[in-house]
């Protein structure tokens, strides 16, 4: 099989999934499982305006759809992303662009829920999880890539995925 991006295409596609992989991973190894604060996260009682309090996040009602935590649906999402995007620098190429169409879409509803998930540390929870902000910055990075590649006239991958405009 080859390659069909550059090295510099294919770390932009997986460079911030494997951030956002790194920083779910991390949370529900420490939190979930040694049942501790991950580092550089701090607990403090809430005293009124917005804090750095992991803690608040992570044991808020806000922290679990149904039986599993964000963390992991997180985890799973990067862990798609990173596989969508081998797929569309090594599959052949009918199954590149199903893969490159299927990335753009995967990604899109990842930045349709960050909006949400700022606005309820933020407004509502009144902390800030800096987990929680490397995952959602790992998204929107992902989605402008994806963005790039897909639009763009200037890009290579998508020239050779999707043929030239």
């Amino acid at each position: 099989m080859r390659l069909r991006a550059t090295p510099a295409e294919l770390a932009l596609l997986l460079t911030m999934s494997s951030f956002g992989l790194a920083a779910s991973a991390l949370v529900l190894y420490e939190f979930y499982t040694l049942h501790r604060l991950p580092p550089l996260c701090q607990y403090h009682p809430n005293s009124g305006g917005i804090q750095l309090n992991c803690y608040a996040v992570l044991t808020s009602p806000y922290s679990r759809v149904g039986p599993f935590s964000l963390d992991a649906l997180a985890a799973a999402w990067f862990i798609a992303n990173i596989c969508l995007s081998l797929i569309v620098c090594l599959a052949p190429l009918t199954a590149a662009r199903l893969a490159l169409r299927a990335l753009f879409a995967w990604r899109f509803m990842g930045i349709a829920v960050v909006p949400y998930l700022v606005y309820v540390e933020l407004a509502v929870i009144r902390a800030i999880c800096l987990y929680c902000t490397v995952m959602h910055a790992a998204i929107v990075v992902d989605f402008i890539v994806i963005s790039y590649v897909l639009f763009s006239r200037r890009s290579r991958l998508r020239a050779v995925i999707m043929g030239p405009r």
